[in-house]
């Protein structure tokens, strides 16, 4: 058995096409991320990746709208959101594939 620590991971990322990850693969990425009220992440989209965000805990703000706990939010390769937390929130992120990079500021 080995155990690894989510803080000495890159912002929660850790299956993916990077380094440290625990499950280094192209297929898919896999974070799990943790917010204060107020952090913000700006509008972006993906050019090849399609991302799924799972709001395990919390309420957010994405594509303009309010999104609470318990909530799945699948954006496809070119849709852009910007992301913020309004209370305290864990998400969960997959995105498929792992394309480093792949990250465009709108």
């Amino acid at each position: 058995m080995q155990t690894h620590r989510l803080e000495d991971m890159k912002g929660g990322w850790i299956v993916g096409d990077f380094n440290p990850t625990i499950l280094p693969t192209k297929e898919l990425e896999v974070a799990i991320k943790t917010y204060a009220a107020g952090d913000k992440e700006p509008k972006h989209h993906h050019k090849i990746a399609e991302e799924i965000t799972v709001i395990a805990s919390g309420k957010v703000v994405m594509c303009d709208q309010v999104i609470e706990a318990g909530t799945i939010v699948q954006l496809e390769p070119g849709e852009s959101t910007a992301f913020e937390a309004l209370e305290p929130t864990i998400t969960v992120v997959v995105k498929r594939p792992s394309v480093p990079g792949d990250k465009y500021l709108d």
